[in-house]
């Protein structure tokens, strides 16, 4: 009998009228089929964002108050691992400056030596960590029997984040307790968090690209992802009850509860993926002498006929010939910059332009919802997405970015309440466009696999060296940030105590004020900061983004190419 009218996604059972199959086939596949066989899909995983066979099975088996958790569906499970980054990243970049500068003391130099260590490292690690976990993919010979199939892949990734979540946990912790002496742990613990996270980071954006391959289904588990992320970043608002610098001890308690509490959800949500795409292996549609480890070997696999294998030199003058990988990078370099600029000099922005016009307590809360407010601006962008694309969506976030900042350097620095408006849209804009970039690697990843003839998405990898371009930006932001506010007016954040530390979780303390000669001066300094790097960066992402081609007409040619390699790739494995 004939399989799947659309896709082909399913067990190879006979559906019976109105039961629980029958309407995930309605749902995800337009019109439902009844009483017909359903051959295997490429990417059968991909369609689990409802309860399954096998996991409403499973749960039925399993009992208990836990039983729920296996028919969650397969992106709310993806979008939770971002809710278990999200609560420790927010309380990272907001608190780790000011613990080391304010609590632990860290002179100067120390700092200078560990920022720019950790530059180093945070732009080598995600190509260096993509290599290791994708370099099999760029082959094509297979390194043993019938190589890799498309789900072993996605497998590998959800055993690499259930172990690298834990101790991402554990190195967030390292930050909290006093250890060794300011500046070497500093350092240590920078190189220790980052390495973690860029492990987590790269499979979990890879694994965007690996379970779905339409726009719609990447949108739909992006989706998930800015939900979760704002729900992580309410940690932010529940900080402020426990930090003080004076007795740390609680804060280092609200700590430990973040990191207990991530480590576990990364395990959990580990565990769910890993059954839910074990279970598309042991469909009735694959023939038991076929199933090898759970996996049926009828699937796409990693390998072919041809010899020889890609150095990371070859692989390196691939990139080199990838137009749109090179006018990407270079758009988002300048957003990561712009993104960690704000997010370093927000609380600058709120002491010295805004603290004589607002409250304390509205400061912190500007603070705080910037951190929230992106995530759910997220989930009005990506409908529009789905509806005009990734990349008229992010030219239109960029020209807004630039007529907000023209519209407040005309406006000058004595309106409290343009310059509140414009200080918190700026962040929320740009923290915004940086999630919906991910949707576009995803599709790079997918022309880069169309170009190269691979065999199988590298998409880790392309991750990494997406990163090792533009992750610079984020230590170069405060490191220019605090020297063009040095060098316009004379104002050095290490010397002087009043201001407080950039990444401070409180917008300001209550210092003595500034001589009234500074004042001036410095206030004029942060104002033109604020407002001509927005116009400089978005004068240069207009132009890098105009000549990105991978939109269009050219974006459905590479997605059509590729499904339609998947599915020759898969029909000729059957066919031997």
């Amino acid at each position: 009998m004939p399989g799947c009218l659309k896709c082909g996604h399913g067990p190879a059972a006979s559906v019976p009228p109105g039961s629980l199959l029958e309407m995930q086939n309605l749902r995800f596949h337009s019109t439902p089929v009844k009483g017909q066989v359903w051959p295997e899909c490429p990417w059968p995983w991909a369609h689990l964002s409802a309860p399954g066979a096998e996991a409403g099975l499973a749960a039925m088996r399993l009992g208990g108050p836990w039983a729920w958790l296996l028919g969650l569906p397969t992106a709310v499970v993806y979008g939770s691992l971002a809710l278990f980054v999200s609560v420790l990243h927010n309380v990272f970049l907001l608190y780790y400056v000011d613990t080391f500068v304010s609590v632990y003391k860290i002179d100067k130099a120390a700092f200078w030596v560990g920022e720019t260590v950790f530059l180093l490292w945070n732009s080598l690690n995600d190509p260096l960590f993509g290599w290791l976990s994708d370099r099999q993919f760029l082959s094509s010979q297979p390194r043993s029997g019938a190589g890799l199939s498309s789900r072993a892949v996605v497998l590998a990734r959800v055993r690499a984040l259930g172990w690298h979540g834990p101790l991402l946990a554990l190195s967030f912790l390292a930050f909290w307790v006093p250890w060794a002496p300011a500046g070497l742990q500093f350092l240590l613990c920078l190189c220790l968090y980052d390495g973690f996270l860029t492990l987590v980071d790269l499979h979990h954006h890879a694994l965007l690209a690996d379970l779905a391959l339409s726009a719609h289904d990447r949108t739909h588990l992006n989706f998930y992802c800015s939900l979760f992320s704002a729900a992580g970043s309410l940690s932010v608002f529940a900080s402020y009850a426990f930090w003080n610098k004076e007795d740390f001890s609680s804060f280092r308690a609200f700590c430990l509860a973040l990191a207990t509490g991530s480590g576990l959800g990364f395990v959990g949500a580990a565990r769910l993926l890993r059954r839910r795409v074990e279970a598309a292996g042991r469909e009735p549609g694959c023939p038991a002498m076929a199933v090898n480890d759970g996996l049926c070997e009828e699937e796409l696999l990693v390998g072919g006929e041809e010899a020889g294998s890609i150095t990371l030199g070859q692989y390196l003058q691939q990139l080199a010939r990838h137009r749109n990988f090179l006018w990407f990078v270079g758009m988002d370099l300048v957003q990561v910059f712009h993104c960690h600029f704000n997010s370093n000099f927000f609380p600058l922005f709120l002491e010295h332009l805004l603290s004589d016009h607002i409250s304390l307590s509205t400061g912190s809360f500007l603070l705080g919802i910037s951190y929230v407010a992106p995530h759910l601006n997220n989930l009005y962008f990506l409908p529009l997405c789905r509806r005009w694309g990734v990349y008229a969506v992010v030219r239109g976030l960029f020209l807004l970015k630039l007529g907000l900042s023209l519209l407040m350097l005309l406006a000058g620095p004595d309106h409290p309440g343009l310059l509140c408006l414009f200080i918190a849209s700026n962040r929320v804009f740009t923290e915004g466009t940086c999630k919906l970039l991910t949707l576009v690697v995803t599709d790079l990843v997918d022309e880069d696999l169309v170009l190269n003839h691979r065999k199988q998405a590298a998409s880790a990898l392309l991750f990494g060296m997406v990163a090792l371009v533009t992750k610079p930006g984020q230590t170069f932001a405060p490191l220019l940030g605090t020297w063009l506010l040095c060098f316009y007016t004379g104002h050095d954040l290490f010397q002087q105590h009043p201001p407080a530390p950039v990444g401070s979780a409180q917008p300001w303390p209550e210092p003595p004020a500034p001589p009234p000669a500074q004042a001036p001066p410095l206030r004029q300094g942060c104002f033109y900061l604020l407002v001509l790097v927005p116009i400089a960066c978005a004068l240069l992402q207009l132009f890098t983004w105009s000549q990105f081609t991978l939109h269009g007409r050219r974006l459905h040619m590479v997605k059509a190419q590729r499904q339609s390699l998947s599915r020759a790739q898969t029909l000729d494995v059957k066919m031997v």
